[in-house]
């Protein structure tokens, strides 16, 4: 077993590099060689377990979302659905620095999608779950909605949900983002509130 874990944290520690890089100087400068320099291996030792960029990248991506998914799966059950909800969606917003990391080397990965379609099926993966997970709060806030009328609410909750998330970007970390959250506080309020 301790291979196993050892040759698991390998991968993290070379995702991780991945993530960096993408940070620090873009997608385009993700190879193996600068891969290899940033988690201080010889590029030999990084091929034996990745041994193209688009494997690399796309574990890389992998372990993104895997984390991702951890984080919200990690949310507390609440009693009243619209904190829940709301504490769901701070989790979909780069309202702290691992966050936001996260959407930068998303929309890093979605760009470079064309070039590798090794990301394509990820992407589109990712962008099915948080829809899905959309669905799944307005069936939480509005009980009595229809399944058209539910889709349609989390078409819309989804697209306000990246679209705050886009601002955010924009801005520093440090800038003040309760007008995020009122925003979002206000969308599940009046999701809430939808008779259908």
């Amino acid at each position: 077993m301790p291979k196993r874990i050892d040759r698991d944290a390998r991968k993290a520690q070379f995702a991780e590099a991945v993530w960096r890089i993408i940070l620090d100087r873009g997608i385009s400068a993700v190879s193996i060689r600068t891969v290899a320099e940033q988690a201080s291996v010889a590029v030999g030792s990084l091929r034996h377990v990745f041994p193209t960029r688009a494997e690399l990248l796309r574990f890389s991506a992998e372990l993104m979302l895997q984390r991702a998914r951890d984080r919200i799966l990690s949310t507390e059950a609440l009693e009243d659905p619209e904190q829940y909800a709301l504490e769901i969606a701070k989790n979909l917003l780069p309202l702290h620095p691992d966050s936001r990391a996260e959407l930068e080397i998303n929309i890093a990965l979605i760009a470079e999608s064309p070039a590798l379609p090794e990301l394509v099926q990820l992407r589109d993966d990712a962008y099915q779950q948080l829809g899905q997970l959309c669905v799944r709060l307005v069936g939480i806030l509005a009980e009595k909605l229809g399944e058209q009328d539910v889709r349609e609410e989390a078409r819309r909750l989804h697209a306000l949900i990246d679209g705050v998330a886009l601002h955010l970007l924009m801005r520093p970390l440090a800038e003040d983002a309760d007008w995020a959250i009122r925003i979002i506080r206000g969308e599940l309020h009046r999701i809430a509130h939808t008779s259908g």
